[in-house]
């Protein structure tokens, strides 16, 4: 049986071995991004040897199970987050930064057809299956990057409820803002009415105790 047939066709065979990453490093080294974990659509392509456009046709047509193993499209605030460790530029991609993890990676390999790198990472990947006995242990490097991996994702999912505790404080803030600002007003107009009915009281009395025009003030007759 050509067990690299099966691989390229069974989606069931490749999640049991989509986590045997050190079978890419059997082939050639994989360089990450500077947070360790993640390589972005060209690195990918770089690492196989093929243009971008072979590795977009393999996520259009696999996108879900490529996401099951890790691959994630960054937009708005995480995008930002992530360009802000991993990136010298700053500047947003329009349509959102596609990253993959080392496992996205692997499951690429098994995905990937007109690649001969792709091919020896089946190739290897196959060999360690055969090999119950050495698989049952996890390299070393590739125990590491999955640690790496795991504990990057927690951080993302930590940061993300952090901004949106943030986001929902500062609606807080505004609305007891707007609140306060209702009520000084309130207050303010008050405290006019409170001196215009003053005044219109001190107007009052001044005018009682005072002689109005036609009064006769009365005046004693002597007997």
């Amino acid at each position: 049986m050509n067990h690299e047939a099966v691989l390229l066709e069974s989606r069931t065979m490749r999640g049991t071995l989509v986590g045997r990453t050190e079978a890419l490093d059997k082939v050639k080294a994989l360089r990450l991004l500077p947070d360790g974990v993640h390589v972005t659509t060209r690195m990918v392509a770089d690492y196989f040897g093929v243009h971008e456009e072979a590795v977009n046709s393999v996520v259009r047509r696999h996108r879900e199970e490529l996401r099951e193993s890790g691959m994630a499209l960054l937009k708005g605030a995480d995008l930002q987050d992530f360009l802000v460790v991993n990136m010298t530029t700053r500047k947003s991609p329009g349509r959102g930064l596609t990253v993959f993890p080392r496992r996205a990676v692997l499951n690429v390999a098994m995905l990937l057809r007109d690649s001969e790198v792709a091919r020896q990472v089946r190739a290897h990947l196959l060999d360690l299956a055969e090999r119950p006995a050495e698989s049952a242990g996890r390299w070393p490097e590739a125990m590491v990057a999955e640690i790496a991996e795991r504990a990057a994702l927690a951080v993302r999912d930590e940061l993300r409820e952090l901004r949106e505790a943030n986001a929902a404080l500062v609606r807080q803030l505004e609305l007891e803002r707007e609140l306060i600002a209702s009520m000084s007003v309130r207050v303010a107009d008050t405290g006019c009415a409170v001196r215009s009915m003053g005044g219109r009281v001190d107007m009052l009395c001044s005018m009682l105790a005072s002689p109005g025009p036609g009064r006769r003030r009365r005046t004693r007759r002597r007997p």
